[in-house]
Order: structure tokens, then sequence, then C-alpha cells
């Protein structure tokens, strides 16, 4: 049977738009300042190291953009565990600089409370503009109608209010605390497919284990660096 999905499928020579939205949407953020405390770098450095997440998840997984171009998303099937991009080191290292520590810190926290149980892991969502545009929940819902039809939970991290609100619109629930630093909290978010409810060991309910304290941030991107 043949469905038609809201959103396509990404190729390799949509990695630069995909790394722009990224930018776009993260620079101005908490997390994006964390990351890269100079604004004048920031938005280079973040469209460096987010062109090897992406290339790497072509590799390894999927990338979409709405039929626009104006929002994407991207993710890994982690249904076994995946290997690091190719010298991850050292693109990391020319890509980041001074910076390559707080890249290095987010991405050791997230790994340390990623599910084992195979799912699809939603790395990175990027919709820049104003929350009221529609766009992050248009490419959310439209990449998550192709990662169920995968029967795997799918999995994601929240950094602000608008994160956690889109998500649990979505039918994701709360499932842990990231700490990253003294000032920054992931929280991670998980999402059983509709298809094989009950059916399967691996599509299991994860209680809320925590009360949320979150940021809030109105322009909609989640980094989850591995």
């Amino acid at each position: 049977m043949n469905v038609t999905m809201p959103v396509v499928r990404a190729r390799w020579c949509d990695i630069g738009r995909i790394a722009d939205l990224v930018t776009e949407a993260l620079s101005p953020t908490a997390l994006g300042a964390w990351l890269v405390p100079d604004g004048q770098h920031r938005p280079t450095v973040l469209a460096a190291v987010a062109r090897i997440w992406i290339e790497h998840a072509l590799l390894f997984g999927d990338a979409f953009l709405l039929p626009d171009g104006t929002a994407a998303t991207v993710w890994f099937h982690r249904y076994r565990p995946i290997p690091p991009p190719a010298r991850y080191t050292d693109r990391l290292a020319a890509a980041s600089g001074a910076h390559q520590e707080r890249f290095l810190q987010l991405g050791r926290a997230l790994a340390a409370r990623r599910p084992t149980e195979p799912h699809n892991h939603l790395a990175l969502l990027a919709a820049p503009g104003p929350a009221e545009s529609g766009r992050a929940a248009a490419i959310l819902a439209g990449a998550q109608q192709w990662m169920d039809t995968l029967s795997l939970p799918t999995y994601a991290e929240a950094f602000t209010d608008t994160d956690l609100d889109l998500f649990r619109q979505h039918g994701y629930t709360h499932r842990d605390a990231v700490p990253v630093d003294d000032h920054t909290t992931a929280h991670s978010m998980w999402r059983l497919s509709p298809f094989w409810r009950g059916r399967s060991s691996r599509n299991v309910r994860s209680p809320v284990r925590r009360p949320l304290s979150l940021a809030h941030n109105s322009p909609s991107t989640r980094w989850a660096l591995r």
C-alpha cells in the first residue's frame, strides 16, 4: 500500500539546507549560547558541527524536510549500537575549536541516559521562527508518521517548555531528567509506536520519573549529540 507522507525524505544534497535550519533555530537559544558563548562565531560553529551529525544520520538513520524546506528532523535508527562519525574527534575539533569540550560534555550527558532498547531517536528538530508558524508541529507529525511505520518506540530530548509541549501533543511522555551542567537540563521523552502496541516487548511504556523544570525558548530545536 502506498501512503502519501507530508514530508520529504532528505538526500545528501540537502545536508547544507538542514545545517542552515539547525543553525538558525539553535543560535538564539540558551543551549546555543551555552555551546558557543561567542555570538560572532556561533553560527559558523553550529553549522559545522550540525553537518557532521546530519551526514552521519543519512548513513545510520533518516532526515526529513517539509516540502517547502522550512523545517527538518534528523533521526538515528538505534536498532543496535551505531559507531560515531568517521574521524569524529578530529572533525569536531576542526569544527568547534575552543568550544569542543562543551559539545563533548553535552554528548556524554545525553548518551549516558539513552535507552538501551531498540528505538528511533529524534536527534535534531529544526523549525526556525515563532511557534505560531506551526512548522515544528508539521515536521514532527510528518516525520513521526514515517517513523511509526517501523513499529518501534521513538525517543527525543526536550530542552525547553516549548519542546515539552510539542512532544506531549504528539504522544510523548517524560522518561528522565538529564543534567548537562549546573544550568542546563534536558528531559528525555518516549513515544510508543501505534503499531504492535502490546504485542512486542520492545514497545514498552516508560513512566514519568520526576517533576519538570525547564527554561522557555521560542525557536523550536533539539540538539542531541552522540
